[in-house]
């Protein structure tokens, strides 16, 4: 990150969009109803309130950065993975790294096995909420068992003073092999085309910004079914390489966070927004800085291993100018 930060000019006519998967952000309480016990202080992975506030520490600072060295400031709206509760968000942009930009939150619970959600902070003075709500998604397996994972979240509202839409998502895992859950990825997929549907009923031309972590690439079939049915915009499209993705696996990078638009972000009209540049966030703070994974996320677990980091992910943003 570069030392001159603080020299750049604030950009009023640019506002960052962002999306991190935080890595597992838990408190150190115990949560009878949903499966947190690594996340305690007596876990085999001690987790400590020392290390519950070196992580929001670390999470706060990121996100401040994200998109500064185009606009000059924090990002104006940011979706969240791996988020427990409203606490830890609470927790989050309440971090001295967050004083002055004004974030509020949104989060609901999910049936996620897991006890993770996806959540959304934005700056309320440059953006007003108007309406939020989730979609779960049904996972009906070949034998009929109903499987759960992380809601979607919508949230409408106006960002100065122009109204756009954003999905936030985090589809299911690849854990049990790629193939094997394909149809997960899918059925959510679908999920966000009928949400998008709904939207466009209402309004022809909204204004849509999808984001998340798919768990999937940007040639994956479950990315390529949304863009093409709904006729958006996949930016990332171009951004991965062999050498570069927001998150990586056995040596190789995948480009599973990602940020799609409807393509009116591209109409040029005064006083509205458009789509200006997209990119992932890996500046070298964020980064693993030496030994076998030098250069890989920075993350706060390695296995049952504390390394004290940020996130086994990499945040995603795109940048929005009128």
């Amino acid at each position: 990150m570069t030392d001159s930060l603080e020299d750049i000019l604030v950009r009023n006519d640019m506002q960052t969009l962002a999306f991190y998967n935080c890595e597992n952000l838990f408190d150190v309480y115990d949560d009878q109803r949903t499966n947190d016990n690594d996340y305690t202080s007596n876990s085999v992975k001690k987790w400590t309130y020392q290390r519950y506030e070196n992580k929001l520490r670390k999470l706060s600072f990121a996100i401040s950065n994200i998109g500064r060295l185009e606009t000059g400031k924090h990002p104006a709206l940011v979706g969240l993975a791996e988020i427990e509760n409203a606490k830890v968000i609470k927790d989050l942009i309440s971090q001295p790294n967050l004083e002055g930009c004004n974030y509020n939150y949104i989060h609901y619970n999910s049936l996620d096995e897991r006890g993770i959600d996806v959540a959304f902070i934005y700056d309320r003075t440059v953006f007003k909420v108007t309406h939020s709500e989730t979609f779960s998604i049904d996972l009906v397996n070949d034998q009929g068992h109903l499987g759960f994972t992380r809601d979607i979240l919508l949230v409408s509202g106006l960002l100065d003073g122009e109204k756009i839409h954003l999905i936030i998502n985090h589809w299911s895992s690849r854990r049990e092999g790629e193939k094997e859950t394909e149809y997960k990825r899918m059925a959510s997929s679908h999920k966000v085309s009928e949400i998008i549907q709904f939207l466009r009923t209402g309004d022809v031309d909204a204004k849509i910004v999808v984001m998340g972590d798919f768990n999937d690439e940007p040639f994956s079939d479950s990315i390529r079914a949304l863009v093409e049915t709904n006729q958006l915009h996949n930016p990332m499209e171009t951004i991965r390489s062999f050498s570069r993705g927001s998150t990586i696996h056995n040596r190789k990078w995948n480009l599973f966070d990602q940020i799609i638009l409807s393509f009116n972000f591209f109409k040029s009209s005064e006083n509205q927004f458009e789509f200006f540049k997209a990119n992932i966030f890996d500046d070298d703070f964020l980064k693993t800085y030496r030994g076998h994974y030098k250069g890989s996320p920075f993350r706060t677990y390695a296995g049952k291993k504390y390394t004290g980091g940020y996130s086994d992910h990499f945040p995603v943003y795109a940048i929005f100018k009128k």
